[in-house]
């Protein structure tokens, strides 16, 4: 019996330490800076701890925790159809980026990561629709920027979705627009539509074209028949400088020596109308032969 005894005493120390660092367990946590913690008592939120750093609490189960991620997070709800308001439908897909802000209230109200997604889908597809009913299609889409009121009316359906989230403890930081697209049942007629749009502009454009050419055809005629007189006055200017010029040396030749300027001159004529295929047919007293006839003899 002694040796039980010694035996039971000296094994109290290990036990009683194994029992307290199982409690210590239970009741000293820590609380990373990536995360929020939430008390509960039999079910009921006693403390929301925020702040990173080491906390304690009553051990199971008198007391649980919970912990909650709080970093930001990005969910992309359902693609889903709209009207807008020229009645046109269209598929929107977007996206959403937010984080806890009260984990306490987050906790009493969502708490699952399920269920927040499906909230936040409602409530998107909630504001998108009654933000898409008033407006047009071509203040969503449009060639000129500053026709386009998208970014606008995602900054309405995002107050209005951070307002109802903040009901839930949830902090909405951004919702934005990844694609807007037509129903596949509306994509031929609109892609005709567009079609058709595009080959009236090319018309217009085409049109445009041809009467600027016909017009600078025109100045280019214009100009061309203008430097062709112009030249031709000039060219008959000239030729006329260069007759009289020719008259008169002609003129002074003529005065030296007309006997050999009337020779010279006859000359030239045979020149130009004597060779092996022209046939001439004159007088034979003609004065363009004298001086092909052969002497008399004396």
């Amino acid at each position: 019996m002694n040796e039980s005894k010694k035996k039971g005493v000296a094994l109290f120390p290990i036990t009683a330490a194994v029992v307290i660092l199982i409690f210590s367990g239970s009741i000293v946590f820590t609380v990373d800076q990536s995360e929020y913690a939430v008390i509960t008592q039999f079910g009921r939120v006693v403390r929301a701890i925020t702040e990173p750093g080491l906390n304690w609490k009553w051990p199971i189960p008198v007391q649980n925790l919970q912990r909650f991620d709080n970093r930001l997070k990005i969910y992309s709800p359902a693609v889903s159809e709209f009207l807008t308001r020229d009645k046109k439908n269209i598929l929107v897909e977007s996206f959403v980026s937010y984080r806890i802000k009260d984990p306490e209230l987050y906790m009493k109200t969502l708490n699952t990561a399920e269920r927040t997604q499906q909230r936040m889908n409602d409530i998107v597809f909630s504001e998108l629709g009654v933000a898409l009913g008033n407006y047009d299609l071509d203040m969503l889409i449009n060639v000129i920027p500053d026709q386009i009121k998208l970014n606008d009316m995602m900054e309405q359906v995002k107050n209005a979705a951070s307002t109802k989230l903040d009901d839930y403890g949830i902090l909405l930081s951004d919702l934005r627009v990844k694609m807007l697209n037509f129903p596949e049942k509306n994509q031929q007629s609109v892609f005709q539509r567009m079609r058709a749009e595009r080959e009236k502009i090319a018309r217009l454009y085409r049109s445009e074209g041809t009467e600027e050419a016909s017009k600078i055809r025109a100045i280019a005629d214009k100009e061309k028949v203008i430097l062709l007189s112009q030249a031709y006055e000039k060219a008959e200017q000239i030729r006329g400088e260069g007759d009289a010029r020719a008259i008169k040396i002609y003129a002074e030749a003529f005065r030296q020596d007309p006997r050999f300027y009337d020779f010279v001159r006859s000359l030239q004529a045979y020149e130009k109308i004597l060779d092996g295929k022209t046939t001439i047919v004159i007088p034979a007293d003609s004065e363009l032969f004298k001086y092909l006839e052969q002497p008399k003899k004396q």
